[in-house]
């Protein structure tokens, strides 16, 4: 599978603030923490990445849909305004 990001990007320390016991549940877990928690990161990014793509191509095709909806018919405005 194509990962979306750089596998070879040079690797530098962060900070972050995780409950301790939690972190000490995956530490028994696994000898590789900083591994898994870049492999649930890569997938968080890349959700998010679809879920924002598909938000936007709904958004596009709602305001296709009202463009074409006010060329045949005009706006509601047309006929309501107060000015």
């Amino acid at each position: 599978m194509k990962t979306a990001y750089n596998l070879e990007a040079r690797k530098r320390p962060v900070n972050l603030t995780l409950n301790e016991d939690l972190v000490a549940q995956a530490r028994d877990i696994t000898d590789n923490l900083s591994g898994v928690v870049e492999s649930l990161l890569a997938d968080y990014v890349e959700q998010e990445r679809q879920r924002r793509m598909s938000k936007a191509r709904t958004l596009e095709a709602t305001l296709a849909t009202w463009n074409e909806f006010n060329a045949k018919l005009g706006s509601f405005a047309d006929d309501h305004s107060t000015l």
